[in-house]
């Protein structure tokens, strides 16, 4: 099967949404398929490269690169509506690769949507969603309003807050577009994914045969081979920055909204003889400039650091407030062998369960937080215990697992000439199996 996966941004470029797309491109690559990923354009990088697993990547101009200022985070978005640009770019695209399916994460599926609408050929593949977060239904896509989580969305909050978040130019349009979009989309595709129960719930997503909750992965390889590789870590030089020693770590945007505030002021509370903190991530305009004792922040590292970081590290912490949707550092955690103390928010608590792959604590209570730390740091038996429950959690979460599962959907949405017959819709009680 021909498959084209659309995504806003993709590696070198850093975060889980991005990794996620590069593992299933590579994932559906060796499992027999062709195919392409078609991205935004990244300043230096080359607009046209195949990669190692013969994936073919095209990147793309957008006219939202052409009108600086526009959003105040510092990273181009495809805006809640088809792109101009975009639209003529995926078109010449999909002559050249004539996908069978394309597969779409987030808000560029709206420029795939208008060149389906828009062109005869366009109905010749079959369209997926995957929601990686609340997008459906919110301007800023995590469903947050002034720190806390938002009870949905309504005309004057969602002004106030796409405005705070991306400039008074274009924060209303974007609040109005998300809305209007929502279901002139929704008519158009023929199926959507969710990457966990709390975004289905989220975006208003109802249980049918053209929707599923799928969830994010990590690659067999990560969890076959961590045990050697942690061996040959200890054995080998370790990356600048990371500590000899034993560590803490956090992997995530090192943002207000994954809870790093609440994070540093737990570590601080741990007293003088606390192990170091290592923080690794994208820095946002909320990115904490001052850090206490022991703590070190490391900025954008390549991926293969970050997952010696894993396998090196005493336990990884992510205390998120907002409605995490499924975040991959947690199962590239548990994949390398350790244990988690996070908060029972979004689609973590699909991930983490209290007591056999990690402790879970009230988001944003710094006080449970850091008593779940030292519980941890002084008890060596529970985190031996902890560690091994990762393992058998984690295989859910592999990609031998949840591919086969998008696969059965490409199958229902693509063309009769694709090769692929069409598999059943997932039975509810199954989906009520991942819960």
């Amino acid at each position: 099967m021909r498959i084209l996966l659309l995504a806003q941004f993709f590696p070198p470029d850093i975060g889980g949404e991005e990794r996620h797309v590069f593992n299933l491109a590579r994932a559906l690559a060796e499992r027999g398929h062709e195919v392409a990923v078609a991205t935004q354009r990244m300043v230096g990088v080359p607009d046209q490269e195949t990669l190692a697993s013969g994936v073919r990547v095209h990147r793309i101009g957008t006219a939202a690169m052409h009108l600086p200022g526009v959003y105040s985070t510092n990273r181009t978005h495809h805006p809640p509506l088809p792109d101009p640009l975009g639209v003529r770019e995926l078109s010449r695209i999909t002559r050249q690769e004539r996908p069978h399916v394309v597969h779409a994460h987030n808000w560029i599926v709206n420029s795939a949507v208008a060149l389906r609408r828009s062109s005869p050929t366009g109905s010749r593949f079959g369209l997926v969603l995957t929601l990686h977060d609340f997008s459906h239904v919110c301007a800023t896509k995590r469903l947050m309003r002034m720190g806390s989580a938002c009870t949905g969305p309504a005309v004057a909050r969602c002004l106030r807050c796409a405005t705070a978040h991306y400039g008074p130019a274009v924060g209303p349009l974007t609040a109005a577009a998300t809305a209007l979009m929502r279901p002139w989309k929704g008519r158009a595709i023929d199926h959507v994914v969710c990457v966990s129960h709390a975004v289905a719930s989220g975006n208003h997503i109802q249980p049918g045969p053209d929707t599923s909750v799928i969830p994010n992965f990590v690659l067999d390889e990560l969890v076959l081979s961590h045990a050697g590789d942690a061996a040959q870590d200890r054995a080998e030089d370790i990356p600048p920055g990371l500590p000899k020693d034993e560590f803490l770590l956090f992997v995530g945007e090192l943002s207000r909204d994954k809870g790093l505030p609440t994070l540093l002021r737990a570590y601080e509370s741990l007293g003088r003889k606390r192990p170091p903190l290592l923080l690794i991530g994208r820095r946002t305009p909320d990115t904490p400039t001052r850090l206490p004792d022991g703590a070190e922040m490391c900025a954008e590292w390549p991926h293969d650091h970050v997952m010696t970081a894993f396998r090196r590290c005493l336990f990884a912490v992510l205390p998120s407030i907002c409605l995490d949707a499924c975040p991959t550092t947690i199962l590239e955690a548990m994949a390398s062998g350790r244990p988690v103390v996070a908060t029972t928010t979004g689609g973590i608590v699909d991930m983490i369960v209290d007591g056999e792959n990690g402790l879970l604590v009230p988001p944003g209570d710094e006080h449970k937080l850091a008593a779940a730390v030292a519980r941890l740091l002084k008890d060596a038996d529970l985190r031996a215990r902890l560690a091994a429950g990762t393992q058998e959690r984690v295989q859910p979460f592999t990609a031998s697992a949840v591919v086969e599962r998008l696969e059965a959907v490409y199958a229902r949405v693509a063309p009769p000439d694709s090769g692929m017959s069409p598999r059943p819709a997932r039975r509810a009680s199954e989906d009520e199996a991942d819960r």
